[in-house]
């Protein structure tokens, strides 16, 4: 009797254990009428008495389901136009509050957020965070995970310290958030904390380590009752004005060494309808956005570079479409708004005593965003913009003309998604469309219309433990032969390849058209362990690049994975993961073009020092594209290991470092990078940092250049020794949330020293010696004046073919200080410094003392601009 009421009551205890973590918490808010909270982080009005606190938060991270160190507890309220929130953070050790100020958007130090899931979708929400300094921090989640940093709301919150802790109060109001019309409504509701001295992260709502999801298990928020959505409409008009001061360059009209620049513009935020907003921009300026890093680029793919312009940035994961299914953070999509505003490409030659200007980007004429989400679960994002006509002038003895160097261009995105089962499963669609108004033969290698598609789909069941993930895309570009005989002749296919027998360069077509798919399949939660895979194809004649980013089509591929995780502190840590990977491809002709694999591994001990480590294994690699064209060679494997160490984030000093070896077998390619970063915060407000990076590589393949010899293509290749040296520095300084000063300093050198040239005579050869001939010394000459090679096959004494010396050495500063103080809620000014300067050399030595010298006397160009906004709420 005895054992069965033991088995009973223990049996009772589980199930209510079970139902306690399954439990939705709700918290009841009630609306005020008249009297509101004024927002001083002192929590004295009378009017936080008519709700109750709640509290009993979860530790999440690093003990989960754990009490945690130092309780949380909160209040909301609302009226007709407002959500007010009051965050009490209890801390029985006040003194060691970290308050550290930076701009918004970071989150270093002590801080809380609260979350809506106004639509209740399971999907999507408005988190609104900040430091115990008053930094805000906020951002919107979407998919149910994806966190997006971008959306800066218009709102107020004050913190204070006091003997208990610290408070923050927030007045929020409606009309940043979207919600429906009903009478009551239900909201998801989430309230976050990190204790930063223990890196501790707690939760109002526990949402499990193993969960895959993040909204669709938060607790709801009830009583929001007879409330309507308020239709938000903003402009934001600026002006700008600056100076620009070079060198000048005598007998050059366009280099005088001063230059005014002045500007209008205006910004808007319409909200349409309940579920969405227009967001529109007219003639814009990002003159405050900080330059792309320096590189030098000796592939043959262009190079991706961030996006920063905040009209492209804000909301910019509602326009995501990566080209293979489940990679999001993939730089291969259908949309990568860097398209818009481009550097112009056509660029015209001019004569020996003639001079050009010709504009860095085409000007944006205006650019308008339609998005949201409709209560039936329709996600929308249209993007509309225009770029004008660009024009180069050019100088021939004090005759002007202009020559067009980028034709007026429309670009239009829309991306459509549905939800279904609560999120469970997701379809989606996108399309883009670039038509050029070319009016200009010289422009004739560009495409009239270029446009893009895809159809996605994504179901999870078991709770969202599993996951299954398909895309279909499509291109089709039309325009002058010309532009279509470019497209062939590109990179990303190289249809002239001679052993590419199963396609051929048309010089006839004007229309070219590819097609893309991919799936996955992923265990994504539930245990520690996770696993998919993966497969994808893209055709030859795939082409996004008119307004998407692609690296290259031709091949079919697939990859699966394996990872282990370990959230909860063991031994001498405090988390791990260990992640195993394979990866093969083909090409359409049925080559198979590489095999690699990888093993990696992360963690973070008790003292909260971090550890990664990586190995990885190619195979091999059939290089189809290092001939610009010509035939594919075959690289041998190769064995990268990598390891980066971060001393504790907490400390006002801070270290990290990386070190990577890469060995080739044969010796084919040998590759040494070392870097660290130091950053010191001498007190809350500032923030000091510098990372140098050194980097040596060498090679035994790269190419130099194409001849005809005796009726036949000859490939030049060499040996190339590569060493860089770049160093970022960086001052952070934030005399309030509001207000800010940030300087970044690059300076950066590359020598690229060619040696040991030979032509390709067995490309394919999987003995990779033996697709190269070496020229020997009977064979090739050095000419010092005109710093040519001469090369003389026959050895008849005559110079059969000739190429330039390719070694060169290239140095460039760039630096960017910049003013940042938002005056009022929404409105900014901004001063900002930009100087630059470069130049190169042909030699190809790495003398980093002579670099720095040549640095120095380099020609330096600064400008200054003071630009000023205003936020006008209609």
């Amino acid at each position: 009797m005895s054992k069965n009421r033991n088995l009973l009551i223990l049996c009772v205890l589980c199930l209510s254990a079970l139902i306690s973590e399954a439990q939705v918490r709700v918290y009841n808010t009630v609306k005020t009428e008249g009297e509101t909270p004024v927002i001083d982080g002192l929590l004295t009005d009378d009017i936080w008495n008519i709700v109750e606190w709640s509290g009993d938060f979860t530790q999440k991270e690093p003990f989960e389901n754990q009490k945690p160190s130092q309780q949380t507890a909160f209040k909301i309220i609302y009226d007709d136009n407002n959500l007010y929130v009051a965050i009490r953070a209890f801390d029985t050790e006040p003194e060691k509050i970290e308050r550290r100020l930076n701009r918004r958007g970071n989150q270093d130090g002590d801080w809380v957020a609260i979350a809506f899931s106004s639509y209740n979708d399971k999907r999507t929400a408005y988190s609104f965070g900040v430091t115990a300094a008053g930094v805000k921090a906020d951002g919107i989640v979407t998919n149910d995970v994806d966190w997006d940093d971008s959306w800066q709301p218009v709102y107020e919150v004050k913190t204070t310290i006091d003997g208990e802790g610290w408070i923050a109060e927030m007045k929020i109001p409606l009309n940043q958030l979207r919600f429906s019309a009903k009478a009551k409504k239900v909201w998801g509701l989430e309230v976050m904390r990190t204790l930063f001295r223990k890196e501790e992260f707690s939760v109002w709502q526990m949402v499990p380590q193993e969960a895959s999801g993040w909204v669709s298990l938060w607790g709801e928020l009830h009583g929001i009752e007879n409330i309507k959505p308020k239709k938000e409409i903003a402009l934001t008009p600026y002006i700008m004005g600056g100076l620009e001061k070079s060198v000048k360059e005598e007998g050059n009209p366009f280099e005088t060494g001063t230059k005014w620049i002045n500007n209008a513009g205006l910004d808007g935020k319409i909200a349409v309808t309940n579920n969405l907003t227009l967001n529109f921009t007219i003639n814009p300026d990002f003159g405050q956005v900080e330059a792309d890093p320096s590189e030098v680029n000796l592939s043959a793919f262009e190079s991706y570079f961030r996006e920063q312009r905040p009209f492209f940035v804000e909301g910019s994961n509602i326009y995501n479409f990566p080209l293979v299914a489940g990679d999001v953070f993939s730089t291969e999509r259908l949309f990568y708004s860097r398209r818009i505003g481009r550097r112009p490409q056509y660029e015209p030659e001019i004569g020996d005593n003639e001079y050009i200007n010709s504009p860095e980007y085409s000007r944006i004429l205006g650019a308008f965003k339609l998005s949201g989400k409709t209560e039936s679960g329709w996600s929308i994002g249209i993007m509309e913009s225009l770029t004008n006509n660009e024009y180069a002038l050019i100088d021939s003895s004090g005759i002007e003309r202009k020559q067009i160097v980028e034709p007026l261009t429309n670009y239009f995105n829309t991306r459509l998604q549905k939800d279904f089962n609560q999120g469970k499963t997701i379809v989606g669609g996108m399309v883009t469309a670039t038509n050029r108004f070319i009016n200009d033969s010289a422009l004739l290698f560009l495409p009239k219309s270029a446009y893009t598609g895809g159809v996605d789909f994504s179901h999870y069941w078991d709770d969202r433990t599993y996951n299954f993930q398909a895309n279909l895309t499509g291109s089709f570009v039309e325009g002058d032969s010309l532009s279509i005989i470019e497209r062939q002749l590109a990179p990303q296919r190289y249809y002239q390849r001679p052993d590419a027998t199963y396609r051929s360069v048309d010089s006839s077509m004007q229309q070219l058209s590819g097609m893309g798919s991919s799936f996955r399949f992923a265990k994504i939660g539930r245990g520690h362990w996770r696993y998919g895979i993966r497969s994808s194809f893209k055709s030859p004649g795939m082409s996004v690049s008119d307004m998407g980013f692609m690296h290259r089509a031709d091949y079919i591929d697939e990859s699966v994975w394996i990872n282990y995780l370990l959230w909860e502190p063991f031994s001498v840590f405090r988390n791990m993961t260990i992640n195993f990977s394979h990866w093969a491809g083909w090409d359409f002709g049925g080559r198979y073009i590489y095999s690699g694999a990888q093993l990696s591994t992360d963690f973070q001990l008790k003292n909260y020092w971090s550890f990664e480590a990586n190995l990885n294994y190619q195979f091999f690699d059939v290089d189809r594209h290092q001939l610009r064209g010509g035939p594919a060679l075959y690289t041998p494997s190769m064995l990268r290991m990598s390891f980066a160490l971060n001393t504790d984030e907490r400390k006002k000093l801070v270290f990290e470092a990386f070190y990577y070896r890469g060995y080739g077998e044969d010796s084919w390619r040998a590759a040494e990078d070392i870097g660290f970063e130091i950053k010191y915060r001498p007190f809350p407000s500032l923030m000091i940092s510098m990372d140098p990076v050194y980097v040596y590589d060498r090679e035994g393949m790269q190419y130099i250049d194409k001849q005809i010899f005796d009726n036949e293509d000859v490939y030049i290749v060499s040996s190339l020794k590569r060493k860089s040296f770049q160093l970022n520095f960086r001052i952070n300084y934030s005399i309030t949330p509001d207000l800010s000063i940030q300087y970044w300093g690059q300076p950066f050198f590359f020598s690229g020293d060619y040696h040991t040239f030979k032509k390709v005579t067995d490309a394919g050869n999987e003995d990779f010696n033996s697709q190269f001939h070496i020229y020997s010394d009977n064979e090739i000459s050095y000419n010092t004046e005109d710093n040519i090679y001469n090369i003389d096959e026959t050895k008849d004494g005559i110079t059969d073919y000739s190429f330039d010396n390719p070694d060169f050495s290239f140095y460039e500063f760039r630096s960017n200080f910049v003013v940042r103080w938002e005056y009022v809620p929404g409105s900014t000014a901004y001063f900002v410094w930009s100087q630059g300067r470069n130049g190169d050399t042909e030699n190809g030595r790495f003398y980093l003392s002579d670099r720095i010298k040549n640095l120095a006397d380099a020609k330096s160009s600064n400008v200054f601009l003071l630009k000023l906004s205003y936020r006008l709420s209609l």
